[in-house]
C-alpha cells in the first residue's frame, strides 16, 4: 500500500426507503478535514492526476455511482487503484504529494473532504499527465474526457 493512504470501508445502512452513510469521522482519518466539495461527472470524465505541495490531502467518497481511484507515488512509482461507489462504498484518504485522480465509470457525484481551504489566489493545485505510462494501464478508457488543464498537464 502507497505510504500514507488509508481505505476506509463505508457502511450503507438500506431499507425499502433508501439508504444512509457515515462520510468521515475526524477521529479516523490521519489529520483533520476544513472544507468539502462536491462534483457531478458524466461517464467517461476523468479528473487528474493533480497534487498538492503545500500539504493538502483529500479523503474522496463517491456518493453515487462507480468511480475508479488512481494514486501514483511520484517518488516509489507506486500505484493504488480502486473502484469505488454503489458496489463498493469505501472512502479513500490520499495525502496530497501522491498524484491522484478518478475516473466516471458511470455517471457520478464524488465528494472530497479536503485538509486545506483553497485558496484561489494562491493555488496548490499541480498537474501530472493521465497518461503517464506509470498509470495509463490503469484506465478503463484511453480517450477520456478532460478539463482544459488536466489536458495542458500532458502537454
Amino acid at each position: 500500500m502507497i505510504k500514507g493512504l488509508v481505505r476506509i470501508p463505508l457502511r450503507r445502512f438500506e431499507d425499502e426507503r433508501g439508504w444512509f452513510c457515515e462520510l468521515r469521522r475526524e477521529s479516523a482519518l490521519p489529520r483533520p478535514t476544513v472544507q468539502t466539495n462536491v462534483s457531478f461527472s458524466r461517464q467517461g470524465v476523468l479528473r487528474g492526476l493533480h497534487y498538492h505541495l503545500r500539504g493538502q490531502d483529500d479523503l474522496f467518497v463517491c456518493v453515487q455511482g462507480t468511480a475508479r481511484v488512481v494514486v501514483l507515488d511520484r517518488t516509489t512509482g507506486e500505484t493504488f487503484t480502486e473502484d469505488i461507489g454503489d458496489a463498493n462504498p469505501v472512502a479513500i484518504y490520499v495525502p496530497g504529494y501522491h498524484a491522484h485522480g478518478f475516473e466516471a465509470l458511470t455517471d457520478l457525484l464524488f465528494c472530497y473532504h479536503v485538509t486545506q481551504e483553497y485558496d484561489p489566489a494562491e493555488p496548490d493545485e499541480h498537474g501530472l499527465c493521465w497518461a503517464d505510462p506509470r498509470v495509463k494501464h490503469l484506465w478503463s478508457n484511453q480517450i477520456p474526457i478532460l478539463s482544459p488543464r488536466d489536458s495542458a498537464a500532458c502537454s
